[in-house]
């Protein structure tokens, strides 16, 4: 699947759309970035939380680089058939890397179908 990346964004965008904003508004210090490859040795991650949870932070919690969502787009294009596949995979990473940001590790998102 081909897509130009101000698309994908658009779609990025799209999928943080439907997040219910409340859960929008408890997020804190993160930022979501969209980048076309992921790390080297990792060709399959399609996105990537990396930051200290919600249900991690404490008192000592201060003066911290935000967190980061990255979405992988060709990772996600090489799995994926048309537009609309495009568009539920994004939707399904973007709640999935949010889903780390409150500290829902991969078994829990597994067990309710967002693995």
């Amino acid at each position: 699947m081909e897509m130009d990346r101000d698309r994908f964004e658009e779609l990025v965008g799209e999928a943080l759309d439907e997040v219910p904003e409340e859960l929008l508004r408890l997020m804190d210090n993160v930022v979501i970035l969209v980048e076309d490859d992921s790390p080297p040795g990792e060709p399959e991650l399609l996105g990537l939380y990396e930051g200290h949870a919600l249900t991690e932070r404490g008192w000592d919690y201060a003066g911290v680089l935000p967190d980061r969502i990255t979405i992988y787009r060709h990772p996600i294009l090489r799995i994926c058939d048309s537009e609309d596949d495009v568009v539920d995979e994004v939707a399904v990473t973007v709640v999935h890397e949010i889903a780390h940001h409150f500290g829902i590790d991969d078994a829990r998102l597994h067990a309710l179908g967002w693995g």
